[in-house]
C-alpha cells in the first residue's frame, strides 16, 4: 500500500487546513481497485492420507463459495487517491468524528493509531461487527484502498474465528503485525522495537555465555596484549563461531583497534559491535524480476524448512502478492499434505503430484501454473534428506535446471533454511548446499531456543552469504526480518 510518508505530511500539515481537507475528501471518491482481489481465490485439493496412487492437485482461479456471513461495510466516504486525504466520517456513526481527529492528531505510530482505533470497545473488546468496522476504517483512515480494507477485514475475521478467538486481547499482536505488513510500515521505529525486543529474549541464552565471557574478559586486562587477544579467540569458538570466524574476527578486530588507536578492552568494546553489524550488512541487489518471482527453498529435514515456506508465504499474501506453494518434497512422510494445509492456512494456490512423485516434474508443472495463472511469487519445497546424501543434491541440481528452462532468471532467490540450535553442523550444511546446489541467502530458525547464536557470525563471514531472516517462535509473526545492527547489539547486550 505504500502511502506512509505521505501520511506522514498529513499528520505534519497545518490543523487549521483540516475543514477544507475534508470538504475535498467527501466531494469526490476513490476510484476503484482494477482487480477485485477475491477474484484471485484459490480452490486447493490436497492429497489424502494413505492414497497410495498419486493425485494430482490443481489450481483454480475461481473463488470458492463463501460461507462466512458478509461482513457490515463502514459508511465512509473515499478520498482522492492521488492526495491519500483522510476518509470523511459518516454522521450516522458518532465515533467516526472523533477518532478521525485523535488520529490525525496522534504521534504517527501503528501502535499508537490502533490503540485509538480500539479504545472505544473498552478493555474488555471482542470479535464482532463493532471491532470490524473500526479496523475497516482505520484502514482507510491510513490510505488504505476500500476494497483492500474490505479483504484485509475479511481475511482477518475469517481467521480469528478459525482460531476460535473472541478476546481482541488474544491476538493483538498479530493485528498489529498484519496490519503492518500490509500497509508497508514494518520497518516503522515502533514495529523496529518490538522486533529488538524479541530478538533479545530470542538470543537471552546466547548472550548469557557470550556476554558474560566478554564483560570477565574485558575487566580482567588493561591493555590488548596477546594473553588478550587469544582469550577473546577462545571465546568466540566457544560460541559457536569456529576457529576460522573467530580468528578472522579477531584479526578484523585487531585491524579495527589500530585504526582506531585503542589499547584497552573498554575502547576495542564499540569497534566489535561496529564490526559485528559491517560482517552482518546485506549488500545491495537486483530485486526485480520477471515474474513470477520463483524461490527455491533447501534444507535438511528438521530445520522447520516448511513452516518456514508458511511464513514467507504468509508475509507475501498479507503484501498483498498472489503465492502458489509447490510440494516438490516428495520423498518425506506427509510432506505434501502438510504444506497443502499451510497452503490453505495462508490464502497460497497449492500445486503436487503426490508423494514418491518426480520433484522436477512437479517444479515443471507449478512453473507453468504459476506463469498461466499470473501468480506473483511461487515457493518450491525441495526434499531434505541428509546433506551427505549425493543424489539429493543431484536433485536439487535438475530442479534448478527445469526451473531455468521454463522460467529464464529463476529461481530468482534460493534460500537456504538452518537451524541455529545446531551450532557447528549449519556451517557444514551451508558448504556442502552451497556448492552444490547455490544459495542466495539464510533463514536462521529456533534462534530462540539456542546458545549457539554466534554461528550466525560463522555463515556471513565464511560464506559470505546474507541472512534475511530469523525465526524467533512458532507463530506466524515470529518469521521477522534480519537486520544486522539490532542483532549485534542483541548479541552483545547492548540497548
Amino acid at each position: 500500500m505504500g502511502f506512509f510518508s505521505s501520511l506522514k505530511r498529513l499528520w505534519r500539515s497545518d490543523k487549521s487546513d483540516e475543514s477544507a481537507e475534508h470538504s475535498a475528501a467527501s466531494a469526490s471518491a476513490l476510484p476503484a481497485s482494477e482487480e477485485n482481489a477475491s477474484e484471485g481465490a484459490t480452490s486447493i485439493d490436497t492429497p489424502p492420507i494413505g492414497n497410495s496412487a498419486p493425485a494430482t492437485n490443481t489450481v483454480s482461479d475461481q473463488p470458492e463459495p463463501s460461507s462466512e456471513k458478509k461482513l457490515p461495510t463502514a459508511d465512509i466516504a473515499d478520498s482522492p487517491s492521488e492526495s491519500h486525504a483522510l476518509p470523511t466520517f459518516s454522521a450516522s456513526a458518532g465515533w467516526q468524528e472523533p477518532l478521525l481527529v485523535s488520529l490525525r492528531e496522534a504521534e504517527p505510530r501503528l501502535s499508537v493509531w490502533l490503540s485509538l482505533a480500539l479504545e472505544g470497545l473498552g478493555p474488555d473488546a471482542r470479535t464482532g461487527d463493532a471491532l470490524w468496522e473500526r479496523i475497516r476504517f482505520l484502514l482507510i483512515a491510513l490510505g488504505a484502498p476500500k476494497d483492500e480494507a474490505e479483504n484485509f477485514v475479511r481475511d482477518f475475521a475469517a481467521w480469528a474465528e478459525r482460531m476460535e478467538y473472541e478476546e481482541v486481547a488474544d491476538f493483538r499482536s498479530e493485528l498489529q503485525y498484519r496490519l503492518a505488513l500490509a500497509l508497508e510500515l514494518e520497518d516503522e521505529e515502533d514495529e523496529r522495537n518490538r522486533l529488538f525486543l524479541k530478538l533479545n529474549e530470542g538470543l537471552a541464552r546466547t548472550r548469557e555465555h557470550l556476554g558474560k565471557g566478554l564483560t570477565a574478559l574485558f575487566s580482567s586486562h588493561g591493555d590488548l596484549n596477546e594473553d588478550f587477544w587469544e582469550e577473546l579467540e577462545e571465546l568466540f569458538i566457544m560460541a559457536d563461531m569456529g576457529v576460522e570466524a573467530a580468528t578472522g574476527l579477531c584479526k578484523r578486530l585487531r585491524e579495527r583497534a589500530r585504526a582506531a588507536s585503542a589499547r584497552t578492552p573498554e575502547e576495542l568494546r564499540p569497534l566489535l559491535a561496529t564490526e559485528l553489524e559491517a560482517i552482518f550488512r546485506i549488500p545491495r541487489r537486483v530485486v526485480a524480476v520477471n515474474p513470477p518471482e520463483v524461490v527455491l527453498v533447501i534444507g535438511v529435514n528438521g530445520v522447520g524448512k516448511t513452516t518456514t515456506i508458511a511464513k514467507l508465504a504468509y508475509r507475501a499474501h498479507m503484501q498483498g502478492k498472489k503465492v502458489l506453494l509447490a510440494a516438490a518434497d516428495t520423498f518425506r512422510a506427509a510432506a505434501v499434505e502438510q504444506l497443502g494445509i499451510w497452503a490453505k492456512r495462508t490464502g497460497s494456490g497449492f500445486h503436487s503430484k503426490g508423494q514418491n512423485a518426480d520433484p522436477a516434474a512437479v517444479a515443471w508443472e507449478s512453473m507453468d501454473i504459476a506463469i498461466k495463472g499470473h501468480y506473483d511469487i511461487i515457493f518450491i519445497d525441495t526434499a531434505g534428506r541428509l546433506h551427505t546424501k549425493s543424489n539429493l543434491m543431484d536433485e536439487l541440481t535438475k530442479i534448478r535446471d527445469v526451473i531455468a528452462r521454463k522460467h529464464p532468471g529463476a529461481p530468482h532467490r534460493s534460500i537456504l533454511v538452518v537451524d541455529a540450535t545446531t551450532g557447528q553442523n549449519a556451517l557444514q550444511q551451508t558448504k556442502i548446499f552451497k556448492d552444490a546446489a547455490g544459495i542466495d541467502e539464510i533463514i536462521l530458525t529456533k534462534l530462540d531456543g539456542t546458545a549457539k547464536g554466534g554461528v550466525a557470525v560463522a555463515i556471513a563471514m565464511q560464506y559470505g552469504l546474507p541472512i534475511t531472516y530469523v525465526g524467533l517462535g512458532e507463530k506466524m509473526e515470529d518469521l521477522r526480518p534480519f537486520n544486522g545492527d539490532d542483532f549485534a547489539k542483541a548479541l552483545l547486550g547492548q540497548d
